[in-house]
Formats: C-alpha cells, structure tokens, sequence
C-alpha cells in the first residue's frame, strides 16, 4: 500500500508538480497490457514465441513492489548525474522483495523475479509498456505544463532539457517492434507539444 504515498523520483527531480506515485505508474502500466496485448501477442507469434497477454499483467502489477521498500531510483542518461551502484540496488531490491513477500502466496515472489529477469514473453511485453508509461506520462507533464526545471533539483540535469532524458533513458532499452513504433509516435507528439510551448 505504500506504492500509492510514493512518487516517482525522477518527475521529482525534474520539478513537476504534484507527480504521480509508483502505484499510479504501475497501474498505467498493466493497463497498457490489456490494451496492447492482441498487438504484442500477434509480434510475438511472429517469431514463434506465444505470449500470455494476461500473465503480463500480472507481472506488471508487481514489477515495482520492491519500491515499497527501497524507494523509487531513476534511471539516468545524463553522464554527470550521481547514481547508485547497480549491485547495492539490486541487493537492496532482492532483501526488499523478500521481506514483502516472505508471508505472501510465493507466486508474487515468482512473478517479481520473472519480471525481473526479462526472459519470458511476458516480462519483455511489461518490461516495454514500462518504458512506454513513463514517456507517456512525460508527454502528459509536457502538454500540461506541469513542470518547472528551475524547481527541479538544479545539480540534476546538464545534458538534457526539458523532459528529454526520460526518452533517452527509455529509447535503448525497447526491444521490441511495436515498443519502437509507440516510442516514436509519442516522441513525435512530445517534441510537437515542447515546440507548440515554446512559441
């Protein structure tokens, strides 16, 4: 439940208001699930593979739990920004998620870890809708004028402006053809949308 008191700390970093929690942002996530599942499933069976479109659901519902715990680190482009060692993360993330699930059914445990390991269909499929959550969310805060840098944290950002890291964050981690094809659609609306602001 503390998914839901917990913002997402890049939005934070970046100055926008009022940003949305780890549970808003999970939920945006399975939600695109349901709705690109047929499409995925289709890539999918492309290539032999079969995807179980409500199973990534599930996953993606889960794919943040251990947050409750360790607190929500954002992924950085920007070569100056100080970030954690990926180990300690990762340990951090594994004791958070045993103690979360330890009195639970161990499916949850399962279903992190599946996730986690970006091996099954269905981990690929919520790993993209992931990425392609936040740069939804990103054009939303950009077509709404809900952020400021100047009341960001001013020591954060020096390569990129306005939200732009948050697509070059997501852009080289999709690994799939439809996850390509959302990611240019709303790169292209973003970039419309900052040009609209900027006249």
């Amino acid at each position: 439940m503390q998914l839901k008191d917990r913002p997402r700390t890049g939005w934070q970093l970046r100055g926008v208001s009022d940003p949305e929690s780890v549970a808003a942002h999970s939920w945006g996530v399975a939600y695109l699930c349901l709705v690109f599942g047929d499409r995925m499933e289709a890539e999918f069976a492309a290539d032999e593979r079969e995807l179980d479109p409500n199973r990534a659901v599930r996953l993606a519902i889960v794919h943040d739990l251990a947050e409750a715990e360790t607190g929500d680190i954002p992924t950085r482009a920007d070569s100056t920004a100080d970030t954690p060692d990926p180990a300690e993360t990762d340990a951090a993330e594994q004791q958070a998620i045993a103690e979360l699930t330890g009195p639970l059914p161990a499916r949850l445990r399962h279903d992190w870890d599946e996730y986690e390991s970006r091996q099954s269909p269905e981990s690929i499929f919520a790993k993209e809708m992931d990425l392609i959550e936040l740069c939804l969310q990103a054009l939303a805060y950009e077509s709404a004028g809900r952020y400021d840098p100047a009341a960001g944290d001013p020591d954060a950002f020096h390569e990129y402006d306005a939200l732009d890291e948050f697509f070059a964050t997501a852009k080289p981690r999709l690994r799939t053809e439809l996850g390509h094809a959302l990611f240019d659609e709303i790169r292209d609306r973003y970039k419309a949308a900052r040009d609209s602001d900027s006249n």
